[in-house]
């Protein structure tokens, strides 16, 4: 681990490869696991301000989902999230043949919303826990995420390059230009040396 300003950085987020393999795991992330993406407080208020442009490119049972639940729910642990289609997919999903993409991004493609999506689904597989006085920023290993890891050792691509336009969006050039010094002095330190 190594701090950062406010944050506290795994270092895993340097030191693993990842690059999402659509055509292989069909955008699972969006489908699996219990509960929706995680949101902060803003993201709430732009989802109820963004929906109605949204809901052209949903699925009616998405639809329906937020429609009975809200844009944005809190979870059983009292996290603000993504309202789920009967506890399975995220309510914002809709397929391309059997690839899971994200309603919100379709209308943002389409220059429809300015807000590409929850920044969370945008840094995945970063995830990032807020404390009081700072952020723990973490590589959050999943095993539907295989194929990415092997796909990002191919092309040498380590998760901290994948997310770089999210962890900017999230901490900014500077905090992410930061980053970048680490990565490279950890590059030349010499195997086995201990690491700050």
């Amino acid at each position: 681990m190594f701090q950062i300003g406010k944050t506290i950085v795994s270092e895993d987020i340097l030191e693993k490869d990842f690059v999402c393999n659509l055509s292989a795991c069909h955008g699972a992330c969006c489908v699996d696991g219990d509960a929706g993406a995680p949101l902060n407080e803003a993201e709430t208020k732009i989802l109820e301000d963004i929906y109605t442009k949204v809901k052209p490119f949903l699925r009616p049972e998405g639809i329906a989902a937020i429609e009975a639940q809200g844009p944005w729910v809190t979870g059983s642990d009292g996290t603000l999230e993504t309202p789920l289609i009967d506890n399975k997919d995220c309510a914002y999903v809709i397929f391309d043949g059997k690839t899971a993409l994200c309603g919100i991004e379709q209308a943002y493609n389409q220059g429809l919303v300015d807000w590409k999506k929850p920044v969370s689904c945008h840094l995945y597989p970063v995830r990032v826990k807020d404390f009081s006085s700072f952020a723990a920023v973490n590589y959050d290993r999943w095993d539907i995420c295989d194929d990415a890891c092997t796909l990002g050792k191919e092309l040498e691509v380590p998760v901290y390059r994948f997310v770089k336009e999210a962890l900017i969006r999230r901490f900014g050039a500077d905090w992410y230009a930061e980053l970048e010094k680490v990565a490279d002095e950890l590059k030349a330190q010499p195997k086995g040396k201990n690491r700050r």
